[in-house]
């Protein structure tokens, strides 16, 4: 049951504009700064990245950077979901819905297709019921354009 609703949200996720994403982060910034650090920190999308990435960075320009949601080696607390959609430039049509990674030398690889989509739905499938309550509504706001931030 659990990953039929990851693939739905990530399907629709990923037909969702990055410019939506950046303010649906923001919009769950504000109101829960709690589950803005429960999206987007993990490492279940770690893939075979170079280095041991710790930050994001739009460019992945240096090893211990991704520009994967959820791309870590060990669970980042400071990476959260607004600081992702803000540093790796969604709003600009970057690394939405796909991320990337450094895989050797200036090498970078695609961890998935949609895998930032898949990623940030893994993640807020895994968030308690009171707190998908708060995100299904920031998000319908969001991308009814009725909301936001």
């Amino acid at each position: 049951v659990v990953t039929g609703q990851i693939d739905k949200l990530s399907a629709a996720l990923a037909k969702t504009s990055g410019k939506d994403i950046v303010q649906f982060a923001k919009a769950v910034k504000i109101s829960n700064p709690t589950i803005d650090g429960k999206v987007c920190t993990g490492k279940h999308m770690v893939g075979t990245a170079h280095g041991t990435p710790t930050g994001y960075d739009a460019d992945v320009s240096s090893d211990g950077k991704t520009a994967q949601c959820s791309g870590f080696n060990a669970e980042q607390q400071g990476e959260t979901f607004s600081k992702f959609a803000e540093v790796l430039k969604l709003k600009e049509g970057k690394n939405w819905p796909t991320g990337w990674q450094r895989k050797s030398g200036s090498t970078k690889e695609v961890v998935a297709p949609n895998s930032n989509a898949k990623a940030v739905a893994k993640d807020l499938v895994d968030l308690n019921r009171d707190e998908k309550t708060i995100v299904a509504g920031l998000l319908a706001k969001t991308i009814e354009g009725w909301g936001g931030c």
